[in-house]
């Protein structure tokens, strides 16, 4: 899976296939390729490796009538089925004549290799892929067009996917199809494009139509044909979209991820003001969330998402006297889960196309709750599929590893929390002028953390070659020890797991060794002795303990090998407000030790920022 492009009735279709492919880069991938047609000819090229290596190749090497086609489809892969090689890599070209982009799997693929009229085909590679272009191959050999033999394809298909196909016998066509992972046809005057999302076109078009969920298409250079998953011709909406939002670049900065750390206090703004109004209500409707009285509230997420969704259920119950159930996204449907005591979903994703937590809102629109969607892109398929969604709007996010999406999920959950408080009378109307007046001071606070850089570069010289590492913290600061712990396992490649502090002694406490690291974040917040204790427990067995925590806390806990202050922030609610501010340290350490440790530290290996396949 990763990213599809294709183009058609345009000049010079490569080079804008190559274009929108270079807008998915920060999706992180394996090898690229792209194919074309040229005089009823099939052509190709693929390379192992980055965007810029397929660049490098076709700039070394003279590839016939490159610039002369009208039609090309590209694709940069993340590996799901089959090893990253040049055989594997997409497009996948069968007999020279058919060539198929595809993101997602297709489940039935060994068996569709075993059909009895597939037996006389070579497959050459190890790839699920392979099955689209060779069975399509089979239906043309037996007299069907380029589009009867697609569709007759897709229906021996299943899985979740997205692919466009073309044939070098029927150059003017191009077929794609989704079911599950997202596709989008732009629509521009006598030429049309397909991507993965509608960011990898805007450059080309302003107009984009959505496939939904069983849909294909036999698209040409002046129409689209579309079809349901019954079969029946339909017509979709024709979206307006922003045109090209520009090249996003680093602005100087070294990577992708550390402008986005520092980026933070800004787009928190955007965050906060589209939310909040003059009059310091809270812009989020409860009653379009389908939030009840005496109904619990389920939130479902995978990975950073689901820990801003942990903080969010401490924050839902402590302050708006709520119940809340926290579910992995990839677990939800698979357990035949129950509506009993529920009557909504709010599901967090920064990309709105994660495959696990669109499937999770799936199964709860079956069980008939209501879902609100938390999303960084408008127009993803999780937004236009949830009953509501409520926009972070923190601009592109490149580097695979989540930073200013986190922060700004949580301050989403945080207004969903008080706007709830404030509804059911669990706070008076002090405090929710408090915590509004303290939303506000957040992007200055966050400012203020990042002033801490430095003091965590020295930290993170100090454990760049350590092989594992503990993190621990206790209350809301649980979850983000648990952030912390994926941050530095994904782009560092360091073996982490983060603890609630009160378990080291029940098992974890076993992998303690001299000088292994161990990480707390602490506050404040009447239970921190307790959490000092176990850091104690840590040390006497030989770790190396580094604390992140408010001046107070270090203050009793100076026993510890390192110790990282936190800004000040006003003390009756430093407490509920730290899971934000001490992401900004979590995120610096993750970054400067993989930075210390020479990692790609915006395209970590076998990560995807997008994952669309189960």
């Amino acid at each position: 899976m990763c990213g599809i492009v294709a183009i058609i009735g345009k000049e010079n279709a490569c080079e804008h296939v190559l274009n929108g492919l270079k807008k998915l880069e920060y999706r992180g991938y394996d090898s690229a390729g792209l194919a074309y047609i040229s005089d009823k000819k099939m052509f190709n090229v693929r390379s192992v490796g980055k965007l810029n290596k397929l660049i490098k190749v076709i700039s070394e090497s003279k590839y016939s009538k490159l610039e002369s086609s009208k039609i090309a489809i590209g694709h940069t892969r993340w590996a799901t089925h089959g090893k990253v090689n040049i055989k594997n890599t997409h497009p996948i070209i069968y007999d020279k004549k058919i060539a198929v982009v595809h993101n997602g799997i297709i489940e039935n693929y060994e068996k569709l290799k075993a059909k009895s009229f597939l037996k006389s085909y070579n497959f050459e590679t190890t790839t699920d892929t392979e099955v689209i272009p060779v069975l399509i191959d089979s239906f043309v050999s037996n007299g069907k067009n380029f589009f009867e033999s697609a569709k007759s394809t897709l229906k021996l298909m299943e899985g979740a996917y997205a692919f466009a196909a073309i044939h070098q016998d029927f150059p003017n066509e191009i077929f794609v199809a989704r079911n599950t992972s997202p596709l989008v046809i732009g629509v521009g005057q006598d030429f049309k494009v397909v991507g993965s999302d509608s960011h990898s076109i805007t450059q080309l078009v302003n107009q984009v139509i959505y496939l939904e969920d069983g849909d294909y298409a036999i698209i040409r250079d002046k129409e689209i044909e579309i079809y349901d998953k019954k079969d029946e011709i339909t017509n979709r909406k024709i979206v307006n979209v922003n045109t090209d939002i520009g090249v996003v670049t680093k602005d100087g900065y070294r990577h992708f991820m550390e402008k986005e750390i520092f980026e933070q206090p800004n787009v928190l703004i955007n965050t906060i003001s589209s939310l909040l109004q003059e009059n310091d209500k809270i812009d989020i409707s409860t009653q379009k969330m389908g939030i009840k009285k005496n109904k619990s509230i389920l939130i479902s997420a995978a990975g950073t998402s689901f820990y801003a969704a942990v903080v969010a259920k401490y924050w839902i119950e402590k302050i708006a006297n709520i119940s809340v159930s926290v579910e992995l996204a990839s677990e939800y449907r698979y357990r035949n889960p129950s509506n009993i005591g529920f009557s909504s979903m709010i599901v967090i994703s920064q990309s709105g196309e994660s495959i696990d937590t669109l499937m999770a809102m799936r199964q709860a629109k079956k069980l008939n709750l209501k879902t609100t969607a938390i999303v960084n892109v408008e127009g993803s398929t999780i937004d236009r599929e949830a009953d509501y969604s409520i926009y972070t709007r923190v601009g592109p996010e490149i580097g695979v590893a989540s930073t200013k999406s986190f922060t700004s999920q949580l301050t989403v959950l945080f207004l969903i929390s008080i706007k709830l408080a404030n509804e059911n009378n669990s706070i008076n109307n002090k405090d929710y002028k408090n915590f509004v007046r303290l939303i506000k001071t957040l992007p200055n606070s966050l400012s203020k953390c990042l002033k801490i850089n430095s003091d965590i570069i020295n930290i993170a010289q100090k454990i760049k070659n350590t092989s594992h590492t503990i993190f621990l913290g206790r209350g809301y600061l649980y979850p983000l020890a648990l952030e912390g712990a994926l941050k530095l396992k994904e782009i560092s490649y360091i073996h982490a797991e983060g603890f609630a502090a009160g378990e080291m002694k029940h098992g974890p406490i076993a992998l303690i060794e001299e000088n292994l690291p161990v990480i707390m974040f602490l506050i404040s917040d009447g239970l921190e002795d307790k959490s000092i204790s176990n850091l104690q427990e840590a040390v006497s067995r030989g770790a190396r303990t580094i604390l992140i925590a408010d001046k107070e806390s270090i203050a009793k806990a100076k026993f510890v090998n390192f110790a990282i202050e936190i800004p000040e922030f006003e003390k009756k609610f430093v407490t509920t407000f730290s899971p934000i501010l001490m992401a900004i340290p979590a995120q610096l350490l993750a970054y400067h030790v993989a930075r210390e440790r020479g990692t790609d530290v915006d395209q970590p290996r076998n990560l995807a920022k997008s994952v669309t396949v189960e």
